[in-house]
């Protein structure tokens, strides 16, 4: 006895005048939108343009629901070309009957020929749109609740989904597991480690949407098993389970295989956007006391305006000229007395002559680290 289920929608489209809206198509919809404006915040923290994002997905969603078209239509081949099949019903998309491998197909190929037009690189890009793509895999499951198609195995659980007579496997069971619900779960669990993961750890090209294929599979598999509706099996495991398996195995080899942070063909700009190199500041050089020296520019000289800068030049210049006359006429008169005084004037002009520790290099300082001798100035 059930005493608590999700409940399924009376109905999956709803007439806007004579314009039917189909819940599973605005599901999709939903879906996309949602990925392009996830992706283009995602391309803009990298440097790039996020126009890039509506760009490609203008070629890769028609490609994209294509290939989830023909996957779908060639992994259940009865339902059209069977006996009691229709041909013409192969086209009837909106009847539902999508597959999301078809879809990955297609859509990378549709990306792929965005990129090549745009000139970027579509590993690259591939990375920065993983987690939009999850997302409207989520957001698009729910397509399968309104349709009240591709639910579990019958179930007692207080979240089964109930479903109409109408739609049941099984005449004599009204609710079923809600694989729709677990998927969406699954989903954005994996949307959520995908955005940890590259905030931590920049996985470089293509690696981060190699881990997002390896980890939506790997539910997908239990997920699959749950599931009951008609489909064409290999050695008794559903075309599907077999599709999981053999694409997260290949995703798995290549997230270990491609471990290079860089690859010599990738661009700097390209480097800088997957964050693969960081700019270093630069060492200032210091004087002998550990100050910044000469080279050192103060904070909010780049703000000074021409005519502050070249005062501020001029001053330099004059400061400079002064301290070095200074320190002239010092020298001279220091020598002097040595010359008068004999071995100790000597020894006196010798040390005067000694570089003073911590002396100031750069403008306005003693070219040669000499101590400063001030003179009055002159009126």
């Amino acid at each position: 006895m059930v005493f608590a289920a999700i409940p399924s929608p009376s109905r999956g489209v709803v007439h806007l005048g004579p314009v039917p809206l189909r819940a599973y198509a605005l599901m999709i919809i939903i879906g996309i939108v949602v990925a392009v404006v996830v992706t283009g915040r995602r391309l803009r923290a990298r440097g790039m343009d996020p126009a890039i994002a509506g760009e490609i997905a203008y070629w890769a969603v028609p490609f994209g629901i294509v290939g989830a078209r023909i996957y779908h239509v060639l992994s259940t081949p009865d339902a059209y070309f069977g006996e009691h099949g229709h041909v013409a019903d192969v086209v009837k998309i909106w009847n539902g009957g999508l597959g999301i491998w078809g879809a990955i197909a297609g859509g990378a190929l549709g990306a792929w020929l965005a990129a090549r037009r745009l000139g970027i690189s579509l590993a690259l890009f591939a990375d920065a749109a993983a987690p939009g793509i999850i997302l409207a895999q989520a957001i698009g499951r729910w397509g399968n609740w309104f349709n009240q198609e591709l639910y579990g195995k019958p179930t007692t659980l207080p979240w089964a989904v109930r479903i109409d007579p109408e739609h049941r496997a099984d005449p004599g069971v009204a609710t079923y597991q809600p694989t729709f619900l677990y998927e969406f779960l699954w989903n954005l669990v994996v949307a959520g480690i995908l955005l940890v993961v590259d905030r931590r750890h920049r996985l470089g090209r293509g690696r981060l949407f190699a881990l997002y294929v390896a980890l939506y599979t790997f539910g997908r598999l239990w997920i699959e098993m749950l599931r009951i509706d008609t489909a064409d099996e290999i050695l008794g495991l559903r075309v599907n389970i077999w599709t999981s398996a053999i694409v997260c195995v290949g995703a798995v080899v290549a997230l270990l295989v491609v471990r290079r942070p860089v690859d010599p063909d990738v661009s700097p700009e390209e480097q800088r956007a997957l964050g693969l190199v960081q700019e270093r500041p630069r060492r200032q050089p210091t004087d002998a006391g550990g100050e910044p020296g000469s080279g050192t520019r103060t904070a909010g000289a780049a703000d000074a305006s021409p005519a502050s800068a070249g005062s501020a030049a001029s001053a330099g210049s004059a400061a400079s000229a002064g301290s070095a006359a200074s320190a002239g006429s010092a020298a001279h008169a220091v020598r002097a007395p040595a010359r008068e005084g004999g071995a100790e004037g000597a020894e006196d002009a010798s040390r005067a002559e000694q570089p003073v520790a911590g002396a100031e290099t750069g403008a306005g300082a003693v070219p040669s680290g000499r101590a400063r001798v001030e003179r009055p100035p002159a009126t």
